[in-house]
């Protein structure tokens, strides 16, 4: 642990800073997985719900400063590209 007041304060807010990122990007993946699975079950309107949901998530995520926005087009063009190619 730091000495410095200064350096205490920016390692415990770092520490949360990290907690926050990486629960985040948990959710990302789990939304991903989630309308992976909705594909799968070939359920239409489950489709839909879970893929506005990844959105979402994915655009809060951005939102943050978690994910770069680039990053998120990426990741949103895949999801809808795996949408179109299966209906």
């Amino acid at each position: 642990m730091a000495n410095i007041k200064s350096a205490r304060k920016r390692a415990l807010t770092s520490e949360k800073r990290r907690l926050r990122n990486s629960m985040l990007k948990s959710r990302i993946r789990t939304a991903v997985r989630r309308f992976h699975e909705a594909l799968a079950a070939d359920n239409p309107e489950q489709i839909k719900q879970r893929l506005s949901s990844a959105f979402s998530i994915i655009d809060k995520a951005v939102v943050k400063g978690v994910i770069h926005k680039n990053k998120a087009a990426r990741h949103k063009a895949q999801l809808s590209r795996k949408l179109n190619s299966v209906s």
